[in-house]
């Protein structure tokens, strides 16, 4: 077997909101509660696991990148845009309310309940 992302931590102000949050947005089956881990799983398989970190509010801000197909992409995009949210073309958050069209496919970037940089792209960078 070569190498496999299987899950990775996800630190969270509140584990169980977080992952709640990150369902509702991305349209994807209620977290389940593994231990002190909050889990939401991705169609290949890597597991999100929202943790509470220290005083619930310290932790490093993450970047988090997933790829979408383009009905999928169009759903979390609804969902950003009706709740309101920030969201830009590009990490540096210089192109606000917009869009990229990088290798002929869409990607969005806007920020989680916890402030990590979430992007939603339909194709792979380089592609």
């Amino acid at each position: 077997m070569g190498i496999e992302l299987n899950h990775t931590i996800v630190p969270a102000r509140q584990a169980e909101a977080s992952a709640r949050w990150f369902a509702e947005v991305f349209g994807v089956p209620e977290p389940t509660q593994f231990g002190h881990f909050w889990q939401v799983s991705t169609a290949n398989g890597v597991d999100l696991d929202f943790d509470t970190y220290g005083d619930g509010g310290s932790f490093t801000l993450q970047h988090y990148a997933f790829l979408v197909d383009e009905a999928t992409f169009d759903a979390i995009y609804t969902r950003v845009r009706e709740r309101g949210m920030d969201h830009w073309a590009d990490p540096g958050r210089q192109h606000s309310g917009e869009i990229n069209r990088h290798d002929g496919g869409r990607g969005v970037y806007f920020p989680s309940n916890d402030d990590h940089l979430l992007e939603i792209i339909t194709r792979p960078y380089g592609g």
